[in-house]
């Protein structure tokens, strides 16, 4: 562990880089299908984020639960984080008649299946998995559905991204597979900022407050030295705003308090390094600021609701229950300790049930 944290690669000046560093997530186109007539197939509620891509033609989906239905074109790119399920037909009228399995007709080993005579719409389907120490950080700041319209300014840098998509998957040169995986990723990140250019409301965290041009400068000047004792003074002054004025703003769009927010970052380093290093509490302490290795345990407890070492030792034990297969009993205490530094991190747990990027 370098002395000064600011040396490390997951520290930068960069709050979204920083947060998808952490969430580590990896794309993967996995399938997909063509289709033509009359057809209607129904989702479950993907146990990851999913995306779809429109890569030819129209179709319809809807959300379960809702009632608007979306009418998606070629370049369109649809991303849910997994709450709900939803239907695709070839026809609005198609949304409500009787549906099939998808598994069953698609599957979910990344096939690619044909569905009438496939000449009237091409879906390509893939998913991005996270780190589930830090998934939330991510899925819980969107909304159940976002849809990136080809036709929308936000979508500028997707259309490249969504043609080199298909011409990978519909080639046979070696390294397709490669090559359309490491788009995936640059697609999944290419949605995610569109979202934040986008004109949508965004609920109260993170995310907001990178978009929020006053806020946006104090979250740098946090995430680059993550280390420094920060006085509220100090944060103000760089968003350029009285200490008053600066504390309301910034609770009103991370959803927690300046200094709260600089405890819940250290912490979120601190998880990553106790997960995946062997640096000592102590140094692991004085490199996120803290003098002593009691004030830095008492921190992590009061914000994790464990201690280091107790968290280190559970992480470990759900490594390698998930590498020996069986991590069902392993898995819980872990998960509470993350959830814990989340609801600090981000006092807002609503989000939108639907935001688009169409004009």
């Amino acid at each position: 562990m370098p002395e000064d944290l600011r040396d490390r690669p997951d520290v930068s000046n960069d709050p979204f880089s920083d947060v998808l560093r952490l969430t580590d997530p990896k794309a993967v186109v996995s399938g997909g299908f063509a289709a033509g007539g009359t057809w209607s197939l129904r989702f479950p509620p993907p146990r990851e984020i999913k995306f779809s891509v429109i890569a030819k033609g129209a179709c319809w989906f809807r959300l379960d639960g809702q009632r608007k239905a979306h009418r998606v074109e070629q370049g369109d790119v649809g991303l849910l984080p997994g709450r709900s399920g939803y239907v695709l037909a070839s026809s609005e009228a198609a949304l409500t008649a009787p549906t099939q399995d998808s598994r069953r007709v698609v599957g979910e080993g990344g096939r690619f299946a044909t569905i009438g005579d496939g000449s009237q719409c091409v879906v390509l389907a893939g998913g991005v998995s996270l780190h589930p120490s830090s998934k939330a950080l991510l899925t819980d700041v969107l909304p159940a559905l976002l849809l990136v319209r080809a036709a929308a300014p936000e979508a500028a840098g997707l259309r490249w991204i969504v043609e080199q998509i298909v011409r990978e998957r519909t080639s046979t040169v070696p390294g397709a597979g490669v090559a359309s995986a490491q788009l995936a990723q640059l697609l999944f990140t290419q949605v995610l900022r569109g979202h934040l250019a986008g004109p949508g409301a965004l609920p109260a965290g993170w995310l907001r407050a990178i978009r929020d041009e006053q806020i946006s400068p104090v979250l740098r000047l946090i995430h680059g030295d993550p280390a420094r004792a920060w006085t509220l003074g100090e944060l103000a002054k760089a968003a350029g705003m009285s200490r008053t004025s600066f504390a309301a703003r910034f609770k009103a769009s991370a959803g927690v308090a300046p200094l709260a927010y600089l405890t819940s970052w250290r912490m979120r380093l601190a998880q990553r390094v106790l997960r995946e290093e062997t640096t000592s509490v102590s140094q692991l302490g004085q490199s996120l600021g803290y003098a002593t290795e009691s004030a830095f345990s008492h921190a992590f407890k009061r914000v994790t609701g464990s201690a280091p070492r107790t968290y280190r030792d559970a992480a470990r034990q759900l490594e390698s229950a998930a590498e020996a297969g069986d991590v069902a009993a392993d898995a819980p205490p872990v998960r509470r300790t993350n959830e814990q530094v989340f609801r600090t991190l981000e006092h807002s747990k609503s989000a939108p049930q639907d935001v688009s990027l169409s004009s």
